[in-house]
Parts: structure tokens; sequence; C-alpha cells
């Protein structure tokens, strides 16, 4: 049996409320929480700082760049995971839900090549004991790339897997409903002619008209045979808003207009946005900005999306914002929703009987800096 860890004199972040106490921790659980300081030899003095849950990260592809540091350079497997989940440790997030792509418009993407690697690492590190924190799996699925189907199939039975979310980014709908904007978008991210872009966009609406709705039905019934948490992805109206409830989903993905992001949370959808979005001042892609949602009561749950580091300073932010939300609340946009979304019942909050999975923070001139990380009741950073 481990010896109890006790932490005291912090301001222990609750479900409603932020008190001075300590916690004790055995077995990688939190054992009892007690308001107020404890002076017992060998406790650990938090010094008048925030203790939070540990932070929970449904979307992100910062593993990606880990696996390609440079174009056309491979890195080894458990290396790039090793280094990714050093920075989620250091962020302060205890569990990541690691997104890889399935499909995607770009036939020279690295990402086709690279799934099977970054599954299989990200297994490796878990089973060795070698990960920090606890790595998870959201498969995003290109609902109109031809494979999708069969490759959805090929890691849908995966132990890891605990999310999937349906994407479509063919023109003229959801994040690029302007076919300018898409333009604009894909002939600078691939350099492409005139020519070049006009015969890609037709291919991409070929590809979606013949694979979108087929794909996109048939990968949701899977998950609801297995009891996949299903998000969507960059809804921008009702009706769209209505195909995701059509098909039980859980999470909204990036809304990009107020009135998808009001539909999703009015009939139950967790709506989720990126924190660069907040930490920044608003969406890089002209779409609603996190801060509205946040004014409006909507945002459920912060992704820090391609950028660890945000997601603590989003939760500050948002905190610290007039007509934002209290520190519990904001806390548990990136704590306890996210785990109620995909139905993790043993984290996300400070409580009794929880995995001490926790972060402590210090605001230093307005900044959250973190501090300590455990993960289930180990010191990871």
């Amino acid at each position: 049996m481990n010896q109890d860890q006790i932490l005291t004199n912090a301001r222990l972040v609750l479900d409603d409320e932020v008190v001075h106490g300590s916690l004790v921790i055995k077995d990688g659980v939190i054992k009892a929480l007690e308001r107020g300081p404890v002076s017992l030899p060998g406790v650990t003095d938090c010094q008048g700082d925030i203790l939070m849950p540990g932070m929970i990260e449904l979307h992100t592809d910062n593993m990606e760049k880990y696996f390609q540091p440079r174009p056309k350079v491979s890195w080894p497997g458990r290396q790039a995971a090793l280094a990714h989940d050093a920075q989620m440790a250091a962020s302060g997030i205890t569990t990541v839900f690691d997104a890889v792509s399935i499909g995607d418009v770009d036939e020279q993407s690295m990402r086709h090549g690279a799934l099977d690697e970054m599954v299989s690492s990200l297994a490796d590190i878990n089973d060795n004991g070698m990960a920090r924190v606890d790595h998870r799996l959201h498969l995003r699925c290109e609902v109109c790339h031809p494979d999708t189907l069969a490759r959805f199939k090929s890691f849908m039975d995966s132990p890891l897997l605990g999310l999937v979310s349906l994407m479509d980014h063919s023109p003229g709908q959801r994040q690029f409903a302007s076919l300018d904007a898409y333009r604009v978008y894909y002939q600078g991210k691939y350099g492409l002619d005139d020519a070049s872009l006009e015969a890609f966009i037709e291919k991409q609406l070929a590809n979606s008209a013949a694979y979108s709705s087929a794909h996109r039905r048939a990968i949701a019934e899977l998950c609801s045979e297995r009891g996949l948490a299903l998000a969507s992805h960059d809804d921008a109206t009702v009706a769209h808003v209505a195909e995701s409830l059509e098909y039980g989903t859980r999470v909204a993905e990036f809304p990009t207009t107020r009135e998808a992001a009001e539909a999703s949370h009015r009939h139950g959808m967790a709506v989720m946005m990126g924190a660069p979005n907040v930490v920044r001042g608003g969406s890089h892609s002209g779409n609603i900005a996190a801060a509205e949602l946040v004014r409006l009561g909507v945002l459920d749950i912060l992704s820090s999306d391609y950028y660890p580091a945000a997601l603590l300073d989003a939760v500050f932010r948002i905190a610290a914002m007039e007509d934002g939300y209290d520190l519990p609340r904001a806390v548990a946009t990136a704590s306890r929703r996210p785990a109620e979304a995909v139905g993790l019942d043993d984290r996300g909050r400070i409580a009794q009987g929880l995995r001490a999975d926790l972060v402590r923070v210090r605001e230093v001139d307005g900044h959250p800096l973190v501090q300590r990380v455990w993960c289930a009741g180990r010191q990871v950073h």
C-alpha cells in the first residue's frame, strides 16, 4: 500500500466553490478532503496556490507535429509519442484524447501514412508504463474520403478508442460555406494555381456527393453499437444540429455560428470551442468567437486544439471576463464537463473516491503557471 500524500494550504476548486483546504491521496485516489490547513510531518504546503482537477483534453492534433516535425521528416514513433506526452503533462492535461485523422483532402498528407504508427505508439507508451498521463484515442473521420469507412472499421474495436468525430471539409458547407474562403485557404495552403485549384474543388465535391452521407450514417451506427461517444464538427446551421442529434451525437465540436451553438446546447449536446479562440480573442477563420458563447452561457467544453498551453490560459481568461464564468465553472469546461461528455465518471472533479488527477496553479502577474501535476496520485510534472 502506498503511503498517504497530504496536500495542504491550497485553494481547492470544487464543483461550486473555491475553499481553503487540504486533501489526502492514497493509492491514486482522493481519500479525504478537509477545510483549512493541517500541520503534519511530510505534508506538501501548496503555499496558497490553486489546486484544480487535472484537465481533460478531448481534441488535440498536437501529436502529429512530433511525428513530422518538418515537411517530409518523420520521427521515430515512441520518441515522438513521449515528447508529446511530456508537453501534455507540463500543460496540466492529465487525460488526453489524441486526435488522429482518417482520410484527408490532401492526398500527400502524412496523416494517412502515419496513422498506424501514431496509434501503435500511444498503445506502446501506455502499456509499458512510460506515459506520464492517460492517453485515449479520438478518431477524426473525414466522411468525404473514399477510404474512411474501411479504415474506421480497422480501428473501431481498439481499447484506446473513446471518441469519434464526423467531419466534412468539402467546399460549400460548414467551415467552408463560402467557396471564396475555401479557395483562399486551400490555394494558400497547397500553392495551387487557378486551374489546379478548380480541379481540386471538383474532386472534393464529387467525393462528398459519393461518400459523405453514407459514411456518416454507417460510422454513427457502428459507434452506437459500441457505446462510443460521437462528436459533430463545424456545425453551422440548425439543420446540421438536427442531423447530429439524429445520430446520437454527444459533443458539438467547434460550431461555427451562434445559432448552431445555441441549438446544440439547448438539445443537450456539449458545445466545445477551441482555447486558442479565447486566447487570441476570436476565431482565426472568422467564425463565432468562443468569448461570445461564454457570455451567452452556452460554452460547455474547452479544447487546446493545436496549442496545449492554451487550455489553462483560456480557463483563467474566461473566469476573469466581464460576464464570464466563475472559477469553478470555468475549470469545469476543461475537467468535469469533458469527463461527463465521454462517460469518464472516475475523474474531472476534486471529490472523495475519484482519481487524484490534480494541477497546482500559481497566478503570477495575472497569468496561471503550472507548479505541479499529479496523474492518479503520481507526480508527473
